[in-house]
């Protein structure tokens, strides 16, 4: 019961987020700086995701296929390649070097 409490809970509260971007759109503004730095901090913050994502540290050996994946998954978001088409081929990369036994 707790289980289903929570996950309602969540799923009210990820809503309520989601429908409060449009509604308050018009009402809310910032100043130009602070759009500035939020924007920064998006930027900064995938960064440090991305990195710790493919870079395990302390996990033992990393190989080459999981941060060759990152590296095309890169550079086609910076051509700025539909996101579908950007996962698809970082994963892709990443299997078929494993899967060609570059680990």
């Amino acid at each position: 019961m707790m289980l289903a409490a929570g996950v309602i809970a969540l799923a009210a509260g990820t809503y309520a987020f989601r429908w409060a971007g449009p509604a308050l759109r018009s009402r809310v503004r910032f100043p130009e700086r602070a759009r500035q730095l939020l924007e920064i901090g998006a930027v900064v913050l995938l960064a440090a995701l991305v990195a710790v994502t493919t870079l395990p540290f302390g996990t033992g050996h990393v190989g080459v296929a999981l941060p060759a994946g990152v590296v095309v998954g890169g550079v086609l978001a910076w051509r700025r390649s539909p996101l579908l088409v950007v996962i698809l081929a970082a994963a892709a990369t990443t299997a078929l070097l494993r899967l060609l036994g570059v680990s």
